[in-house]
């Protein structure tokens, strides 16, 4: 009988312990630091981003020039823009791609299958007299010029256009989200919530002063934007 209470106990005890330990194992295994892009920023890293005062597109002119849409926002379900320089297939391979605003890169990394890189960045604007912040998104690039935590300009050059390694012709594909803690996600998806049309929001934001004459053309192209855009 001592025999089989003895028993029932340590039996008890090592049931005890192995669900402590399932329950505690992803807490003592969480990584130590976590990446910017999936932090929930403070008041403070908040309140220190830089106010952007317009909107630009990011690949070609600041109009969108010497780009076109091969897929736009919604359509087959797509949560973004992808764009293309005119020339089509890889003949945008290394064309710059710019920041549209500025802003503070919060992921700038390699974003899994079929994806290859990508970078998030945060903005802050004013609207309606209120500040509200926004992220832009660049996906399938190939040399990343920028690291999580880098503030950029409007305009900057922060990427190349990739082929995400591989997989797809040259293009860059373009999301604009709302504030949310952000992460690499689908490209594809019915609901798109949280998701804004790029194109939309850029016209909505592109007020600058008269003397703003925007980043310079890339070499040949024309100063009038794609009727497109």
């Amino acid at each position: 009988m001592k025999k089989l209470v003895a028993l029932n106990v340590v039996a008890f005890a090592v049931g005890l312990v192995a669900a402590l330990w399932f329950r505690l194992w992803p807490e003592l295994t969480r990584p130590k630091y976590v990446a910017p892009a999936f932090r929930v920023p403070s008041p403070l890293d908040l309140a220190s981003l830089p106010t952007a005062a317009r909107f630009d597109f990011p690949l070609g002119s600041e109009n969108g020039a010497m780009s076109y849409y091969a897929q736009r926002f919604t359509e087959n379900r797509h949560l973004g823009d992808d764009l293309n320089g005119i020339g089509g297939e890889d003949s945008d391979l290394g064309d710059p791609i710019h920041a549209v605003a500025d802003g503070r890169v919060l992921l700038a990394s390699d974003g899994g299958r079929g994806w290859g890189n990508v970078i998030i960045v945060l903005h802050a604007y004013l609207e309606n007299g209120g500040r509200k912040y926004v992220q832009s998104y660049y996906g399938h690039v190939e040399t990343m010029l920028v690291q999580a935590g880098d503030e950029v300009r409007r305009g900057q050059q922060i990427a190349t256009v990739g082929t995400a390694d591989g997989r797809y012709f040259a293009h860059l594909h373009f999301e604009m989200r709302e504030f949310v803690t952000p992460f690499v996600g689908p490209g594809y998806r019915e609901n798109t919530r949280g998701s804004l049309d790029p194109t939309a929001f850029i016209k909505a934001h592109r007020g600058a002063p008269e003397d703003d004459v925007g980043r310079a053309l890339p070499a040949g192209s024309s100063a009038f934007p794609d009727d497109a855009n």
